[in-house]
């Protein structure tokens, strides 16, 4: 299973669906959707950005998370990406220590932000 696998099951799940439930509202298969929680999909059969979108909406996840555990770069970051490409990779080569201390460094800085407007 692959953490986008993974990822879709336990959103779906979550909303109480079976693989049947979930099929017609993204508009494939469900031997499909089951083959893509089991990661045993041939390359050419990998989920096209449109699919992820509609399963996103689907399962009220974030799109770019889905995008990016299916190894898929959304344009935004990719963007960002070819802009400041020194700091990504310095991000990259951070330990998970310091970069969960850095995250929440953010995340406060933004409800300081919200708080005072």
């Amino acid at each position: 299973m692959t953490i986008f696998g993974k990822k879709i099951r336990e959103l779906r799940k979550a909303n109480g669906w079976t693989l049947r439930d979930l099929a017609p509202k993204v508009g494939v298969g469900f031997t499909y959707l089951s083959k893509v929680e089991n990661g045993r999909l041939d390359f050419g059969d990998y989920p096209s950005e449109a699919l992820i979108h509609r399963l996103a909406d689907a399962l009220d996840a974030d799109e770019q998370e889905l995008l990016l555990l299916a190894d898929k770069v959304p344009q935004q970051i990719m963007k960002r990406v070819k802009e400041r490409p020194e700091a990504f990779l310095q991000l990259a080569n951070l330990d998970d220590r310091t970069l969960d201390g850095l995250l929440a460094s953010i995340k406060s800085s933004r409800r300081k932000k919200r708080r005072s407007r």
